[in-house]
């Protein structure tokens, strides 16, 4: 009686917390996110401009991904071949304003500002100034803070730029010259854009100086803290005593997105110790965008960008359908089956595909709602190989009581008997299957990694059902009447066993 007791709360327990589990994906209205080729959506390579090692096409790939998935769920982004990147954003709306984003792929600098210039007009009819560099910032080789003086209370700039047209001669971080040891024309962005452009100095230090930067709430402003490693560091403290109550200027992809003015340390008045706080009028949402760009602004490489596709989202759901009905009909067939040769047993196959079918919606729409994990084609073929391997760990443990009833073992003990022996054959089978996908996950990349995924999956759910649901639900029906008396549509029976060996 306590056996039996245990077998139902182990058999309400699993059918409970799938049920309990669905219902609450399905009531948070989450389900699970489609990949590329299902949703639609936007697919990019790129290839690095020079050769590079495998740390730095790692370095690139972290920082695009941090890049892609802010603000977007379920992007991936994966190395392909020695320098190669692959970029995926499935549901992707505005393709060319991502490509924009994710095209950030110029290094980060920090330069010495020399002097503000507004925004560039030309007159209809004229041609603009191809004239020798304008004589109000000092030259290159004379970079102090008097190049660019301003007020330190305001910030804004006291000298009196040059004719707008002479400031178009100068190169940008988009020309093939050396920009990072070049003078630059850039315009400001975000914050930075009220100045209009700024004429900067060659680079101080660039982005690979960074170690980490976080923005923070500090007496009711955002701030943004940023921590420089050993070089970086030592850098900064040059730059920062040629800037001495001047403007240093941060570049990223030629736009200037903040211009702070120097300020000492409050620890060291002579260095910063590798600790700076960028200030100003930042929103929330300003100061996490900066410190995002200082984060993950710096690439190792140029990137040049080989291939765009657009998925449309049209031809994505018609993959969907095609891919749901052919799936659907072969399990539609595979239970006939079951149920014509098993017959009581087929229903427990039927009952454990459902409570199998559940539990996978639940994962899967849990890991996309928090991991922003998203299924392909190759998922769903992932999850219908699964069924393959499920429905044989059924006829396993099947035609293993077929056995023990045929030795002439009642019903109540083949299934318990059964079970044990084949069990280790699902562990075995299950175990091969789950090397198999991590192989698979682990050296593959694109749809063959979400196969292995979803399919690893699949088969460690297979080995937890057979144990707590299968198990209990087929001891329990053959405990349903005592010893070896049952009906002609018994267990027995309906695995095809002789009434007389019963």
């Amino acid at each position: 009686m306590k056996n039996k007791r245990s077998l139902w709360i182990s058999l309400l327990s699993v059918v409970g917390i799938v049920v309990i589990a669905l219902s609450a994906t399905l009531a948070a209205g989450w389900s699970p996110k489609l990949g590329l080729d299902l949703d639609g959506g936007l697919a990019v390579v790129y290839q690095t401009h020079t050769s590079v090692s495998s740390d730095e096409l790692g370095t690139i790939v972290t920082i695009l991904n941090n890049r892609v998935n802010t603000g977007t769920t379920g992007a991936t982004v994966d190395s392909q071949g020695k320098n190669q990147i692959s970029v995926s954003i499935p549901g992707a709306k505005n393709s060319q304003q991502i490509l924009k984003t994710l095209g950030n792929t110029g290094q980060l600098f920090f330069r010495p500002a020399l002097c503000y210039a507004p925004s560039f007009t030309v007159a209809k009819g004229e041609a603009p100034n191809t004239g020798p560099l304008p004589t109000a910032c000092a030259p290159t080789s004379q970079l102090t803070a008097a190049n660019l003086k301003v007020n330190t209370s305001s910030g804004q700039a006291t000298a009196t730029p040059p004719p707008d047209t002479q400031f178009t001669t100068y190169p940008t971080t988009t020309s093939e010259n050396d920009a990072e040891h070049s003078v630059v024309l850039l315009p400001g962005s975000g914050a930075a854009a009220v100045n209009g452009r700024y004429v900067l100095g060659p680079a101080g230090l660039s982005g690979t100086g960074v170690h980490s930067a976080t923005a923070q709430l500090q007496t009711g402003q955002w701030v943004v803290n940023m921590q420089l490693n050993g070089q970086g560091s030592q850098a900064w403290d040059t730059l920062a005593a040629q800037q001495f109550h001047a403007i240093i200027a941060i570049d990223l992809d030629g736009h200037v997105i903040s211009a702070p003015i120097t300020q000492p340390s409050q620890q060291s008045p002579t260095g910063f110790g590798g600790q700076v706080q960028i200030s100003g009028s930042f929103t929330e949402d300003q100061a996490k965008a900066l410190a995002t760009d200082l984060n993950f602004g710096a690439l190792p490489v140029k990137l040049d960008r080989l291939t765009v596709q657009t998925v449309s989202p049209t031809l994505g759901k018609a993959s969907l359908q095609a891919g749901l009905l052919s799936g659907l009909a072969g399990l539609a067939l595979v239970m006939l089956y079951m149920i014509f040769y098993y017959r009581i047993l087929g229903v427990v196959v039927v009952a454990g595909l459902a409570v199998t079918g559940a539990a996978l919606w639940a994962i899967i729409a849990i890991m996309g709602q928090t991991l922003g994990t998203t299924i392909d084609l190759a998922g769903i073929i992932g999850i219908i190989v699964s069924v393959g391997i499920t429905v044989d760990s059924y006829i396993v443990y099947f035609e293993r009581l077929k056995d023990e009833a045929r030795s002439g073992r009642t019903i109540r003990s083949s299934v318990d008997k059964g079970f044990a022996s084949a069990f280790r054959t699902v562990l075995a089978a299950d175990a091969v299957s789950l090397l198999g996908a991590a192989i698979l996950y682990f050296i593959s990349v694109g749809p063959v990694k979400g196969f292995a995924l979803f399919l690893g999956i699949s088969t460690i759910l297979d080995v937890v059902l057979t144990y707590t649901f299968t198990r209990p639900f087929v001891i329990l029906l053959g405990q349903r009447r005592g010893g070896g008396e049952v009906s002609t549509m018994s267990m027995a029976s309906g695995l095809g066993v002789p009434a007389a060996t019963q």
